[in-house]
C-alpha cells in the first residue's frame, strides 16, 4: 500500500459516495479525536507494546490526513503542501545537519532551534513572548510551557530552594483560604499552588504531566489491590469505615513495595 493510495482512500471517504460520518467532519469536530488518538498512542508507548503503537500511530496519521483533505476541499492546502512545509522546516531548523552550523550536544541544538524559531516568527502577529502556547493543552503542560517562555527572557528563579520556598508560601495561603471558607479564594490559591509546583518540577527536571499520570496509575494499581483484598475477605467497601479502608490500603502499599521492579 503506497502513500498516494492512502491519501486517495481518505479522499474517497470524504467524497459524496463515501462515508456519511467522514463527510460530516470538520476541523473543529475532529479536534477531540486527535487528542484521544494522541493519548492512546502515549498509552501504547508506556505499555511498551509495538503492535499497539503501530495501530495508534496509524490512527493519529488518519487524523492528519482528514484535516489535510478537508483543507484541500476548501482550497486551502493539500497533504503534499503539509509534507513540503515540514520537509523545508526540518532542513531549515537543522543547519547542523544540512548546513554549516556546529551543534555537538542536544542543548546546543535547542539553542539554535529557538534562535531559528524567533527569526521565523519575527514577522508574525505575536505581541508577547508568551504567545504561541495553545490554550487547549493540558493545564500542567501549558503552565510549564508558559514558565519556560518567561524564563527565556530572564523572568525566572535562580535556585531550586527559592522555588521550594514559593511552594511552601502558596500552600500556607491555601491553608488560610481554607480556614476562611471562601470558595473563590480557595480556587485561586489552589491554582497558585499548582503553578508553583509546576515551577518546581521544571527546576528538578521532572515532567509534571507524566509525573501526575504515574501517580494516578500507582493509585489505581493500589486501589485495585485493595478491592481484591476486600473481595477475598467478603467485605463490602461501601460498608467499611475509613480505618478499615486504610488498613487494606496500607496492606496494598506494603505488597507493592515488596513487588520486584521490572
Amino acid at each position: 500500500m503506497s502513500w498516494s493510495n492512502l491519501v486517495n482512500i481518505v479522499a474517497k471517504l470524504r467524497s459524496p459516495e463515501g462515508c456519511p460520518w467522514d463527510r460530516a467532519q470538520t476541523h473543529t469536530s475532529l479536534k477531540r479525536f486527535l487528542l484521544e488518538e494522541a493519548y492512546e498512542l502515549l498509552e501504547a508507548i508506556d505499555a511498551g507494546d509495538p503492535q499497539a503503537m503501530k495501530d495508534e500511530l496509524g490512527d493519529v496519521l488518519l487524523q492528519v490526513l482528514l484535516h489535510a483533505q478537508i483543507a484541500a476541499e476548501n482550497g486551502q492546502f493539500s497533504m503534499d503542501d503539509v509534507i513540503t512545509n515540514l520537509s523545508e522546516k526540518l532542513v531549515r531548523r537543522h543547519p547542523h545537519v544540512f548546513g554549516q552550523v556546529s551543534a555537538e550536544t542536544p542543548e546546543e541544538v535547542m539553542v539554535n532551534w529557538e534562535a531559528i524559531k524567533r527569526r521565523e516568527k519575527a514577522g508574525s502577529q505575536r505581541t508577547s513572548v508568551l504567545d504561541g502556547v495553545p490554550k487547549e493543552l493540558p493545564a500542567l503542560m501549558r503552565a510549564e510551557k508558559i514558565q519556560k517562555k518567561a524564563a527565556k527572557v530572564g523572568f525566572d528563579w535562580d535556585h531550586t530552594w527559592e522555588v521550594v520556598e514559593k511552594v511552601k508560601e502558596e500552600f500556607k495561603e491555601l491553608e488560610e483560604a481554607a480556614a476562611a471558607g471562601q470558595q473563590a479564594e480557595l480556587e485561586e490559591e489552589l491554582g497558585d499552588l499548582l503553578f508553583a509546583v509546576v515551577n518546581l518540577a521544571r527546576f528538578i527536571k521532572v515532567d509534571p504531566e507524566f509525573a501526575l499520570q504515574k501517580a494516578t496509575a500507582k493509585f489505581i494499581e493500589r486501589f485495585h489491590l485493595l478491592e481484591s483484598y476486600a473481595q477475598e475477605a467478603d467485605l463490602d467497601l461501601a460498608e467499611l469505615d475509613l480505618d478499615g479502608l486504610n488498613e487494606l490500603w496500607d496492606r496494598a502499599k506494603d505488597h507493592l513495595r515488596r513487588k520486584p521492579q521490572a
